[in-house]
């Protein structure tokens, strides 16, 4: 029998919870599929129609609770916070386990590829979404490009999870999809890109101020902002003559606007707290951006002092409700604390809402003897079926799901250490399965 433990049961696991289950209903396939998470009650929801799941409410920082599943089990597959996956990847070092994450690779991962290569273990990370399905379908591009003894000169990757447009019901053109923390932590770190074989660096307080915009079939003009740092995949993606790199996230045009309006007000910073106890929104902002001026509204002040003309973003910001009495009481909490408690509510899905991912790449190669540019454009757009079964959950868990399933079939011979897949190993079979699932690229080609 084949033991699967899936770690982390939140808004992005149900697809790949239920995939893992209705495996172990298969007279062929006698397993057995453990899924932990601190929350009891979302364990049982995911888990109650499948005789062979088992749940597990544990605390993943005890480590005998964490170990004692680890050790039960042949493969593990975490979509739990980046941050924990080191925990898990410690312990299936320990005990000799399979670990497959949608995670970007941390440094203390990477510290692992060593010790996972000698002990013959797969550490498969980035193999989600974005991270994932767009590592897998770039590879496939350059690899075919490569075969026809042409060079990639450019490449462009862009993905978002969006509000389907039947249900984007507010002004900000967003709702929630996936773990809610990543949205305000977007772009802190900055990004590095590469443009005309330059490197450009981009900060925080620049992230959102002047976003391009790309247009991509069947929905229209999006925005984009430039992702972490696009020149660590470069090698990763085998180019040796791109002049253009980027990996970017792609919001609604007003969502840019607006999120650089709360970057410059300084409502999504971390570094003071506040004793919210008996503040409401009105008195926060007016502490945040320094309010002093009696004589005109709080609401003029703020427009007035970050200059805030545009009245889209105007009527933006008023939704969130940053000029009312409305009380806060949730404990000393920072400014982008604050910030995300707010949006939770304010940006919740409803259960009939559905969501909308987004990838397109944009790829210009040429043959090195010929002087002809061609350029190839491949999207994908997913739409989910409601709030539970989301697009975002459907692209996170099923790259996962699959990639778990032909490891556990011995379909797939698992490479030795921390890796991304790029492999085509690994990414013609999670592809080709994707596709039959409804996951597919279109692609066109221009000369």
């Amino acid at each position: 029998m084949v033991t699967i433990l899936i770690v982390g049961a939140g808004k992005s696991s149900t697809f790949l919870i239920e995939s893992m289950l209705k495996f172990t209903q298969r007279k062929s396939a006698p397993w057995k599929v453990i899924v932990a998470d601190s929350d009891e009650e979302s364990l049982k929801n995911k888990v109650k129609h499948f005789p062979n799941g088992e749940i597990a409410v544990f605390d993943v920082t005890n480590e005998r609770e964490r170990q004692a599943l680890v050790k039960r089990a042949d493969i593990v597959l975490s979509l739990m916070p980046p941050h924990l996956h080191i925990l898990l990847a410690k312990d299936c070092l320990q005990f000799h386990k399979h670990l497959i994450t949608s995670s970007y690779v941390s440094d203390e991962m990477k510290e692992l590829d060593k010790a996972a290569k000698e002990a013959g273990l797969m550490f498969l990370c980035e193999m989600g979404l974005d991270p994932g399905l767009d590592h897998m379908s770039a590879s496939l591009l350059f690899d075919s490009i490569h075969r026809v003894n042409c060079e990639v000169i450019s490449f462009k990757s862009y993905c978002g999870g969006l509000v389907a447009p039947e249900s984007d019901d507010n002004p900000w053109h967003y709702k929630f999809s996936w773990n809610p923390i990543n949205i305000i932590n977007a772009g802190k770190d900055g990004a590095r890109f590469l443009e005309g074989g330059t490197p450009i660096e981009v900060g925080y307080h620049d992230m959102f101020a002047h976003e391009k915009h790309i247009t991509c079939e069947g929905v229209g003009d999006l925005a984009y902002y430039p992702n972490r740092d696009s020149l660590d995949y470069i090698h990763k993606y085998n180019l040796h003559y791109v002049k253009d790199f980027m990996r970017a996230t792609l919001r609604h045009p007003d969502f840019c606007k607006g999120w650089n309006a709360l970057v410059a007000m300084g409502v999504t910073d971390n570094a003071v707290l506040h004793d919210t106890a008996a503040l409401t929104e009105e008195e926060w902002i007016k502490t945040v951006v320094g309010y002093d001026n009696t004589n005109i509204s709080l609401r003029d002040f703020t427009f007035d002092k970050y200059d805030i003309r545009n009245p889209q973003i105007q009527k933006m910001i008023d939704w969130l409700g940053f000029f009312t009495d409305t009380r806060l009481n949730i404990g000393l909490r920072s400014s982008g604390e604050i910030l995300l408690d707010v949006l939770k509510q304010k940006w919740a899905m409803k259960p009939e809402d559905k969501d909308m991912v987004v990838m397109q790449h944009e790829v210009e190669y040429a043959h090195p003897e010929k002087s002809e540019i061609c350029k190839l454009k491949s999207s994908m757009v997913v739409v989910g079926d409601d709030n539970e079964h989301s697009a975002m959950a459907k692209t996170v868990g099923l790259p996962m799901a699959i990639a778990a399933e032909l490891l556990a079939f011995k379909l797939i011979k698992p490479l030795h250490g921390v890796i991304i897949p790029t492999n085509a190993e690994v990414y013609k079979p999670v592809l080709n399965r994707l596709e039959k699932k409804g996951l597919f690229f279109n692609e066109v080609v221009k000369s």
